[in-house]
């Protein structure tokens, strides 16, 4: 009801603006109406009272004029206040059926407006095709829609054009970087190769699978800030089982040790998205920790929302930093946000697949060091 109100409040602003102003109206004609007829009753009643006696007619006594005048004064009144009881009743009835017809005019005005609104609320990456296309004379409402559709088509060309640059660099950066790969790879392969040409390959091939993974997460962060184009119930219970079978967290430099609180929560969305939302969280919290870590991991349901949350032991995170953990190219180094190790990546393609889904993510530093970092995603129809 209170959503209901909300929507039409422009609507009944008008439908007062209307009946305010046409009471202010009524009002006015009513005054100007009763000067009008009691200047014009008291008129004609003097006349009647003081005019002269005719042929033959003899002057009547002042007794008689005073109570014929009396007579005629508390008529004249009686007329006068039935006048305003009725305008007053009509002004009413009639001010009443303005307020509804102004609603209906205002409704009628704003229909429009709401094509405008109903347009732009549907309106996503994949249906910008969607035009208002109103039709109707030239006013301003009508510019209002054809500007609003013009902008649409600005927006489906900038889009489109997106597309096909993800998708061309995705082929024309991948392809070299693989081809490099696979002649280091042969090379290393040859037992000709000297010792120093073998450790230069080596390097190169760290270089070039480290330029790999910068594409790579580059290319998914373009991906995941667009709208999805499909839709589907998933658990992400089992999306994380798989993360959990992937990522290996004892073989690192820096073993750590994973407690897991995990519930079956259902969402809607890309799998491969969330697969790689968790895989990213566990291996930030990973990769930023200490030597036998600890790493807390757990899926519950909050209301309507389902929640990822990932905590681990680390370095000290000033909080006023914490936000800049989740733009690009933003990484970790001992007690500050600095460029260090990895893309720099990680977070910012978290926050744009979970903002693809509707959800939101934030993060705490923890006073013993580390970060908590908590995604909530709304929950699917089971």
């Amino acid at each position: 009801m209170i959503s209901w109100w909300q929507s039409r409040r422009l609507r009944l602003r008008l439908t007062l603006l209307y009946g305010g102003l046409f009471f202010v109206a009524g009002a006015l004609l009513l005054w100007i109406t009763y000067l009008i007829t009691a200047q014009a009753m008291e008129q004609e009643f003097v006349t009647a009272v003081g005019r002269a006696p005719l042929a033959g007619e003899a002057p009547p006594p002042d007794l008689k004029v005073i109570r014929f005048a009396g007579d005629i004064e508390s008529r004249a009144e009686s007329v006068l206040g039935r006048l305003v009881r009725w305008s007053l009743l009509a002004l009413i009835l009639v001010g009443i059926t303005a307020l509804l017809l102004g609603y209906a005019v205002a409704d009628r005005a704003l229909r429009p407006l709401d094509r405008v609104t109903e347009t732009a609320q549907r309106l996503s990456e994949s249906t910008l095709h969607e035009r208002i296309g109103l039709r109707g004379p030239p006013d301003e409402v009508k510019r209002l829609a054809d500007t609003f559709d013009a902008m649409l088509d600005r927006l489906h060309r900038v889009f489109e054009g997106q597309r096909r640059f993800i998708a061309n660099a995705s082929h024309e950066l991948r392809t070299p970087l693989a081809i490099n790969r696979t002649v280091l790879e042969v090379s290393l392969e040859e037992p000709a190769v000297s010792a120093d040409l073998r450790a230069l390959a080596r390097a190169l091939l760290g270089t070039n699978a480290r330029y790999e993974r910068l594409i790579e997460g580059l290319l998914l962060l373009a991906q995941s800030e667009q709208e999805l184009t499909a839709r589907r119930p998933v658990d992400l219970e089992q999306v994380v089982r798989v993360v959990l079978e992937q990522i290996d967290l004892q073989s690192r430099k820096r073993p750590v040790t994973l407690h897991q609180d995990l519930r079956p929560v259902l969402v809607e969305g890309d799998p491969l998205f969330l697969e790689r939302c968790v895989f990213n969280l566990l291996e930030n919290a990973s990769k930023y920790n200490v030597r036998d870590g600890e790493i807390w991991l757990a899926l519950r349901r909050e209301g309507g929302m389902a929640v990822i949350a990932v905590e681990n032991t680390g370095p000290q995170v000033p909080p006023y930093e914490v936000d800049d953990l989740f733009e690009p190219f933003s990484r970790m180094q001992g007690d500050r946000v600095r460029s260090y190790k990895g893309a720099g990546l990680g977070l910012s393609i978290v926050r744009a697949i979970v903002a693809a889904h509707g959800g939101e993510v934030g993060a705490v530093a923890r006073p013993e060091g580390g970060l908590r970092v908590t995604v909530r995603l709304p929950r699917g129809a089971a």
